[in-house]
């Protein structure tokens, strides 16, 4: 059973995507049928992919299903894949950490420029890579103490 956070982020995911389906639905029809091709649908579908796709990376996908090499993971013993998934996990993480202030800087600052035709606060075009980074970061310490307690490190991973 979903938590409702979990819900939530993917109610949003899939509104974002239904939103990106219906732009270039107008897109195409407006190009093919009307041949009057719209200029705020191209740059509306950019700025919804960016979105969709760092907002799944951030809270859609599941930690499982993301790309992993567990060639030698498989075949480390069980204290040698604790070890693996913590100092992963603190290098994944602290990067995140550390990019997050600057990140922000540059989010924020890109706040006074628009987009060339809806006008956007580019701002709102870059924050989900903020999102993304602060996820990782909690991700991060999460997969940390679960490490800790030993949960999570099978040999196999499970999918």
């Amino acid at each position: 059973m979903k938590s409702w956070p979990k819900k939530a982020a993917d109610a949003i995911g899939g509104g974002l995507f239904l939103t990106l389906f219906i732009v270039f639905v107008i897109q195409v029809t407006a190009r093919f049928g009307f041949n009057k091709p719209l200029a705020w649908t191209d740059e509306a579908a950019v700025i919804l992919y960016v979105w969709i796709i760092l907002w799944a990376a951030a809270f859609v996908v599941p930690e499982r299903e993301h790309v992993v090499f567990d060639l030698l993971w498989n075949y480390a013993p069980r204290r040698m894949r604790q070890v693996m998934q913590i100092v992963g996990n603190l290098m994944v993480g602290g990067l995140a950490l550390c990019g997050i202030p600057a990140s922000w800087d540059y989010v924020h600052f890109m706040a006074r420029e628009g987009t060339p035709v809806l006008g956007l606060p580019f701002m709102w075009v870059f924050f989900p890579f903020v999102l993304l980074l602060a996820a990782l970061v909690v991700r991060s310490a999460w997969a940390i103490r679960q490490a800790l307690r030993g949960v999570g490190l099978e040999a196999e991973l499970r999918i």
